[in-house]
């Protein structure tokens, strides 16, 4: 049968992507303790399109993806995966972004009790033909914060609000962070954290904290990035912190990003 991908194209126009998006597979995460959490991941997978070819062959980026689907996938399976694609599309540069839902699991601060918190991740990597995979890890992270201002001027009370942070990584060759440790590093720059599930004694003891602990978007933004910088392993990151105003009809918002020596 005719090949028409693999047609010529006249109008002079490379395409930087192309692919597959919103492709959901089950996937398996390994966990800093050994084992392997099954997730269902949302991903996308593209390669470059010289302006010769007409189209990309879509049927391989399901192939490739297909052959994973229950494995476990880290940086150097993803590594695998582009090499695989840029091998059967005979591309130059490709890329990939992988999406799930990791839960990790919580203790109530005063009753003990366990319950499960999920936070949105991203693996994403892009990689040229011969080259070295760039990946980049990324994790939101619910947190509670109190606003300084509120508890300054107010006789009693202060207004607090739930808000995410958003951080993503690059690392150092060789190096790797988990994802629960990240996540543990992110939790402590809030007012306090959230929990899925609390007990009377435990909402008494979150309130206080946060009370006790107030801060602004910016406040937990300066210091995400001071623990960052001290993190070993990290190369680069990049920051954003979204506060869900409880007294406004807006969030307020903070970013920032660097790359380190």
């Amino acid at each position: 049968m005719k090949d028409v991908q693999n047609t010529s194209d006249q109008r002079g126009i490379a395409i930087q992507k192309v692919g597959v998006n919103d492709v959901h597979l089950p996937l398996m995460i390994k966990t800093k303790y050994g084992s392997y959490q099954s997730v269902l991941a949302k991903i996308r997978l593209t390669v470059d399109l010289p302006q010769e070819y007409k189209g990309t062959h879509m049927s391989r980026f399901i192939e490739v993806l297909s052959e994973w689907r229950q494995k476990p996938i880290s940086n150097k399976e993803m590594e695998q995966i582009l090499i695989d694609i840029l091998h059967r599309l005979q591309a130059q540069k490709a890329h990939i972004d992988i999406q799930f839902k990791y839960f990790i699991e919580k203790t109530a601060p005063v009753s003990g009790l366990p319950s499960m918190l999920d936070y949105d991740c991203i693996f994403s990597g892009d990689m040229v033909t011969g080259g070295r995979l760039n990946f980049v890890m990324g994790v939101s992270v619910p947190f509670t914060s109190l606003c300084p201002c509120s508890k300054e001027i107010s006789c009693y009370g202060a207004h607090n609000q739930r808000g995410v942070m958003r951080v993503q990584v690059r690392h150092r060759p060789g190096s790797y962070l988990w994802i629960e440790d990240l996540v543990t590093l992110m939790e402590e720059q809030g007012s306090c954290p959230v929990y899925p599930l609390l007990k009377r004694e435990d909402e008494k003891y979150v309130t206080e904290k946060a009370y006790e602990n107030p801060k602004f978007v910016e406040d937990v933004l300066r210091d995400l990035v001071l623990v960052l910088r001290r993190t070993q392993g990290i190369s680069w990151f990049k920051i954003e912190c979204e506060n869900f105003e409880s007294i406004h009809n807006h969030s307020a918002y903070a970013y920032h990003m660097e790359q380190l020596d």
